[in-house]
């Protein structure tokens, strides 16, 4: 892995890219519904800033994450959707302006932390780098909602990297969301960069086998396409149920997308 500050340049770089899919939008636009039932744009830009602000209290003060944490219980969910009416502003200015403002919290917060330190995190203590890539991965899903609401393509860069290293750490949480015991296996993952370099992870022998471009894969593990519309093979009978069900985020999996609800792939 890199060290932290390239992981939080990256992590600045994709706050920006999704920034400028809604700077310049018209207020009603702001209004316009995702794939994500129920979430408008606003939604999910209210969404981003309520979790950087997480990280950005996580980073600075681990006894108010606690308490927050705390105070949450086991229904995450229900937490996110309450706060997202925090970080709703009275107009689409406002909203943009609390998004900037925790964006520009968390990622100051982080630069000031110790690299070897874990921070207190939804699911378990994780080092500042590792939650600067659970930060990317919110915002490529995020940022695609919008794209597609906005029916933009974006341009994939060798960022996903950061977001492909996450999703091989967090394998297991597609099981765990779903009250299932990920299996007793080792998995081989071999992403192709947008630049075309080959990305590996696990023993290279291994019988369960992912494989594909490094966009479907971050479209697939943030469920923002179903696995019939992504360029991704499956080797071994566990591999292909991974497919199935894989997600980064240890939340409700939700309904994802279903096969062709989107022209392409992309």
């Amino acid at each position: 892995m890199s060290d932290l500050n390239d992981a939080l340049e990256a992590l600045h770089e994709e706050s920006e890219r999704v920034d400028l899919l809604v700077a310049d939008l018209e207020r009603s636009e702001w209004d316009r519904p995702t794939p994500a039932p129920r979430w408008t744009i606003a939604h999910q830009i209210a969404h981003l800033a309520f979790i950087f602000n997480l990280a950005g209290v996580s980073a600075s003060d681990e006894k108010t994450f606690n308490t927050i944490a705390e105070s949450a219980g086991n229904d995450m969910n229900a937490a996110i959707n309450a706060a997202l009416h925090q970080y709703l502003g009275e107009t689409p200015g406002d909203t943009l302006q609390l998004w900037r403002r925790e964006r520009d919290f968390a990622l100051h917060a982080l630069s000031e932390t110790v690299p070897e330190r874990p921070l207190p995190w939804l699911v378990r203590p994780i080092p500042p780098e590792v939650l600067a890539r659970a930060g990317i991965m919110e915002l490529f899903g995020h940022g695609q909602d919008i794209a597609d609401a906005l029916g933009t393509k974006r341009e994939a860069t060798d960022r996903l990297r950061y977001l492909v290293e996450f999703a091989v750490l967090t394998w297991e949480f597609g099981y765990q969301s779903r009250g299932l015991t990920p299996p007793d296996v080792e998995f081989r993952f071999e992403i192709t960069g947008v630049s075309g370099d080959l990305w590996t992870f696990g023993p290279e022998r291994a019988a369960q086998r992912i494989s594909g471009p490094a966009e479907d894969f971050c479209l697939l593990v943030t469920r923002r396409r179903h696995p019939a519309d992504l360029a991704l093979s499956a080797e071994g009978a566990e591999a292909r149920h991974w497919l199935e069900i894989a997600q980064a985020y240890r939340g409700p999996a939700g309904q994802g997308r279903s096969p062709g609800q989107f022209a392409t792939s992309h």
